[in-house]
């Protein structure tokens, strides 16, 4: 019965034959990496709403949750892989794109829980990649292939997706950052804005984040310049202007903090306005191109 239904599955979402194995892999792994996914994001709002006994017993549950989460982060990629790359080159289709991006979002904090206080962000992060993951392999759509035909391509998409999830996830640190002011100002601090580092420590983390994103950024822009000659075509001007604005923003940012302090409430909404163009330019354009009007 169960096989049945997988057939019936691969018959709509119009996969080759030669693929359904691959894909049957997909599918299997991918649905443990969701519930390992789901399965972190429990154990984390379960340590929300206990008082441990010992700082032990703290640093113990952290250490099981992230080992958790880095299970679930090699099932995603082992779901995606089929998915995602090919003999005719890399699958850049809107939700392949987007769970690959989930799933290096997701590393990058593994990596960096190893040494800064990010591990709460999994909050947000665990459930929105298995929920990307998710649209990815149950969803049917248009295989987009982009063909790289050098390493100069090949350093340009790695380093914009390294960019875009680092600031991401200092988009993610700044809402965290806004919740935390706001409670401490209210008065209404719950367990989860306790469970947080100090509100300074989150601050600090937040520009080390951006500096080495927006820096990413930097070069993700200066070698499309210098690789890409078609950068400012109509195809691609939309997301090469939306960049533009967003490393200007973060720019600014930067320079903001260096020289005039800036902090709180106007680093977030600099932040969250960077972030947002970034975004835009990443899967805003490519999402109303591929999926509202159907064309790449």
């Amino acid at each position: 019965m169960r096989a049945t239904c997988f057939n019936l599955w691969l018959h709509y979402a119009r996969l080759k034959p030669k693929e359904g194995i691959d894909s049957m892999n997909s599918l299997y792994f991918g649905a443990v990496a969701i519930g390992s996914y789901m399965l972190a994001t429990g154990m984390m709002i379960k340590g929300f709403n206990t008082d441990y006994a010992a700082e032990a017993d703290s640093a113990h549950q952290r250490r099981r949750i992230l080992g958790v989460a880095w299970l679930a982060a090699g099932l995603h990629a082992f779901s995606i892989w089929p998915i995602f790359h090919s003999a005719a080159g890399i699958n850049f289709s809107f939700l392949s794109a987007a769970a690959l991006t989930a799933l290096v979002v997701v590393l990058l904090l593994l990596l960096t829980a190893i040494s800064k206080p990010v591990d709460k962000l999994g909050i947000v992060v665990f459930p929105a990649a298995s929920l990307l993951l998710l649209l990815d392999i149950a969803l049917p759509e248009d295989v987009y292939v982009v063909k790289t035909n050098s390493w100069r391509m090949d350093v340009h998409i790695f380093v914009s997706m390294l960019s875009y999830s680092l600031l991401n996830i200092a988009a993610i640190q700044a809402v965290l950052l806004a919740l935390q002011d706001w409670q401490l100002r209210t008065r209404h601090v719950n367990r989860f804005t306790r469970a947080l580092p100090p509100l300074q420590t989150m601050e600090t983390l937040l520009f080390q984040l951006i500096g080495v994103g927006f820096g990413l950024l930097s070069v993700s822009l200066l070698s499309g310049l210098m690789f890409l000659e078609n950068l400012f075509t109509q195809h691609l001007a939309h997301k090469t202007v939306l960049s533009i604005l967003a490393w200007i923003v973060f720019a600014v940012l930067l320079w903001g903090r260096a020289y005039r302090g800036w902090r709180g409430q106007v680093a977030i909404r600099w932040t969250l306005g960077g972030f947002f163009s970034l975004m835009l330019a990443y899967f805003g354009s490519k999402m109303v191109l591929e999926i509202i009007l159907d064309r790449v």
